[in-house]
């Protein structure tokens, strides 16, 4: 008796785009992991024989669900407490030699999209980060190709004007972070401040959950003596800091008993840090136990 396999599901197939999109339209790994979950419902209810093309209809599906959540979720961060970061989410460590891809994830470019509009966000993410064409777009947001084309180039002409090109030698930020590592862990300010930019800025997102700057510090002498500080203090005890593929690029990763508590990325310049962001928020740190 001859037996065959079933089919793959289209939904499990293509999970991981799925969650990709959700991910770079809302900055959350909360959200994007509820958004694919909501889509799952969805097309458990769907009729199958209807679905011609199931991976367009499970993007279309994505992206308006996260367009809600995005509209939404804009309300609520204007209340929030303290500087706005997006969710840090590990990332395999062969996507940092994908430089188009670790760029797309990076934080920040999250950072910048966050700038768009939630249309203008997830016509950019379609097209210029998954190559859907205009027509296809069209057809997920249910809006005229030609309306689609000028989203397409206002949101394109305001990520180039906002977005800057750091350097991307894995290598260099490799023995950065390292170097930095050991500094901080040995409390050597002046070590610090010779890889901190003159003009460096610092951005730590507590949420209102744990301590955490309010407002951005800026220069080199106010940042590294904060981290400094903040390595010192008791509550750092028993804390161990590791190198870490954070969001596409090595970054640092702080762990209490195994567990995640926080997470510094950053932007590498002539060989120096610059704009340097912390996640300490709880309950932003469920895509640090991936």
């Amino acid at each position: 008796m001859i037996t065959t396999e079933p089919a793959t599901d289209p939904f499990d197939e293509h999970r991981r785009l799925l969650f990709a999109t959700a991910y770079r339209m809302l900055g959350t790994v909360s959200d994007a992991e509820d958004i694919v979950q909501d889509a799952w419902l969805t097309w458990n209810k769907a009729d199958r024989s209807e679905v011609r093309h199931p991976k367009a209809y499970l993007v279309r599906t994505v992206t308006n669900l996260s367009l809600n959540r995005l509209t939404s979720a804009r309300a609520t961060r204007e209340e929030y407490v303290g500087p706005w970061l997006p969710e840090p989410l590990l990332t395999e460590p062969d996507v940092a030699q994908e430089q188009e891809l670790a760029e797309s994830v990076s934080t920040a470019m999250l950072v910048v999209l966050e700038t768009l509009g939630p249309v203008e966000r997830a016509v950019f993410v379609l097209r210029e980060v998954f190559g859907y064409s205009h027509a296809e777009i069209a057809g997920f947001l249910d809006r005229p190709e030609p309306a689609v084309r000028q989203i397409s180039h206002r949101a394109r002409k305001h990520v180039a004007e906002r977005r800057h090109r750091y350097d991307s030698d894995t290598a260099e930020r490799e023995q950065i972070t390292r170097r930095f590592l050991k500094a901080c862990a040995g409390g050597d300010l002046n070590a610090v401040l010779e890889m901190l930019a003159p003009d460096v800025t610092a951005w730590s997102d507590g949420g209102g959950k744990v301590t955490a700057g309010r407002r951005p510090l800026y220069g080199s002498d106010h940042v590294g003596r904060f981290l400094i500080g903040v390595l010192a203090k008791p509550a750092m005890a028993g804390v161990t800091v590791v190198p870490a593929v954070i969001n596409g690029e090595l970054s640092v990763l702080a762990l209490a008993g195994g567990e995640p508590i926080g997470s510094l990325t950053y932007d590498l310049e002539g060989g120096l840090m610059r704009n340097i962001r912390i996640q300490v928020n709880p309950d932003k740190l469920a895509g640090l136990r991936r």
